[in-house]
């Protein structure tokens, strides 16, 4: 066998690879957009108060058996973000992306878009405050708000 040979063999199945994954791909995304279609018609907005979040894998105990059944194998290994929160006078495990997980505040009241036992969005609050910033985050705000304010005293002096 020549290079050539080997070369006509390695971009075949680099070819049928890559097919596949478009494949597949094409299959995802099917699914995503039905899911999303599911969430925007049943979304409804709650107020509720939020007891505790976690991060963990999601069991019989802590979901709803029929809830836990219909969920993928592959969901099931994976940890997900679990709150527990009382809507009215029942206590629920809720589910939720980890952009809301991470602006969610505990022990507190929040009004939320649910669909089903997932939290879709936080409503009636400034979230861009609420997250838990890193420290180089802190650092960078800390340094813009000491530049911006030594611009206006600089021009306040000038006038």
């Amino acid at each position: 066998m020549t290079f050539f040979d080997v070369l006509i063999i390695v971009l075949i199945v680099v070819g049928i690879v890559l097919a596949g994954l478009y494949y597949l791909n094409r299959k995802n995304m099917r699914r995503v957009i039905q899911a999303q279609d599911f969430i925007d018609q049943n979304r409804t907005t709650m107020q509720i108060f939020i007891i505790d979040k976690k991060q963990e894998k999601p069991t019989a105990t802590n979901l709803p058996k029929g809830v836990y059944e219909q969920m993928p194998k592959s969901a099931r290994l994976r940890k997900a973000n679990l709150i527990r929160a009382k809507i009215g006078p029942q206590i629920m495990t809720l589910m939720c992306d980890k952009p809301v997980y991470d602006v969610l505040p505990v022990k507190k009241s929040v009004k939320v878009d649910l669909a089903g036992i997932y939290i879709v969005s936080i409503t009636g609050m400034n979230l861009a405050d609420k997250k838990n910033k890193t420290f180089s985050e802190k650092i960078s705000a800390k340094m813009s708000s000491m530049v911006s304010g030594k611009e206006d005293a600089n021009t306040k002096q000038k006038k």
